[in-house]
């Protein structure tokens, strides 16, 4: 299943980065969720903003595996011009780090003569809002549980000095990497119009029986997992929660949006669906397939082609 999710905003969103880093920005700050940070980076940004540099900030680690945090932090600081650090936006202590990284990254910058001009964006419902409002001390941004919460480009004095201009939430037009998808679909960052909760669970439930098994049978006291395929297993947990319909038969829906539910809560404990390593695979697979397909396409379009020509001299004769 493909799952693709870019409404209107998202256009104005590009076209209001592309104006702001034109008119000049000194950093851009990307918020990843921690508990997915290469599937949450945004291919897109990182095209529009090229040259600037850049503060990655794993946020909702609160919720993320500390230990696979910790290896997307040591990926991102390997990369040039580029610092990460973690964070949980309801902390304020820890939320000030951004200021002193982003002078760090722009140490030029700063005093009235040249104010420091910050850029921070984010895929949707990856808590940019909340991390705002914590920084500022009051809300001056709207938040909410739900994607594309944030519709208009925001400018916010954090210092006399130091302007952060908030942007929509934005994904990108194509998500190539399929399991990427999923594993935004299932942090809550694409809209439920946009997905199949079936399919969302299953794949989760992959992830989460292979890399935290004794959390899942914990939490819903099941035992002998390891026998049940995906399906089966999402079938049994609608049947332990009580998911169950008329003549026995388990609301397959019902046991989904309890699976995800407890996912994206915490309730299933810290987890992080991807390493670096892994996610450094999907992305050369999707490439890989990627360049299949635009083969496929352009031989399509030569076969037209020729269909044309022929068409054209049959007429002619």
């Amino acid at each position: 299943m493909s799952i693709q999710w870019f409404p209107g905003h998202m256009h104005l969103t590009k076209k209001a980065i592309t104006a702001r880093v034109k008119d000049g920005i000194d950093v851009v700050i990307e918020l990843l969720d921690a508990r997915a940070p290469g599937s949450s980076a945004n291919p897109l940004l990182a095209q529009l903003t090229q040259g600037k540099p850049a503060l990655k900030v794993l946020n909702k680690q609160d919720l993320a595996d500390p230990a696979r945090t910790e290896l997307w932090l040591a990926h991102y600081n390997s990369l040039p011009e580029t610092q990460a650090l973690g964070l949980d936006a309801s902390i304020t202590a820890p939320a000030q780090r951004l200021i002193a990284a982003c002078r760090t990254l722009a140490p030029l910058r700063g005093g009235m003569a040249k104010p420091m001009r910050v850029l921070i964006c984010g895929i949707p419902n990856v808590g940019k809002s909340t991390l705002i409002n914590t920084l500022v001390g009051k809300r001056a941004a709207k938040t909410g549980d739900e994607p594309g919460i944030t519709k208009l480009e925001q400018r916010i004095a954090l210092a006399s000095d130091f302007y952060l201009y908030d942007t929509p939430g934005m994904l990108w037009p194509k998500i190539t990497i399929e399991k990427g998808g999923y594993n935004l679909a299932a942090t809550g960052a694409i809209g439920r119009n946009a997905l199949d909760e079936e399919l969302v669970a299953v794949e989760l439930l992959e992830t989460l029986r292979r890399d935290y098994a004794g959390q899942v049978e914990a939490r819903y006291k099941l035992t002998d997992t390891e026998a049940l395929n995906d399906e089966e297993l999402l079938a049994a947990i609608g049947r332990k929660r009580g998911a169950v319909l008329s003549g026995g038969k388990i609301n397959l829906q019902k046991a989904a949006e309890t699976v995800i539910h407890d996912y994206r809560s915490g309730i299933l404990g810290r987890i992080t669906l991807e390493t670096p390593a892994e996610f450094l695979v999907w992305a050369a697979e999707a490439e890989i397939a990627e360049q299949a397909r635009q083969e496929r396409k352009a031989r399509k379009g030569k076969r037209g082609v020729s269909q044309s020509l022929e068409d054209v001299e049959d007429v002619e004769d």
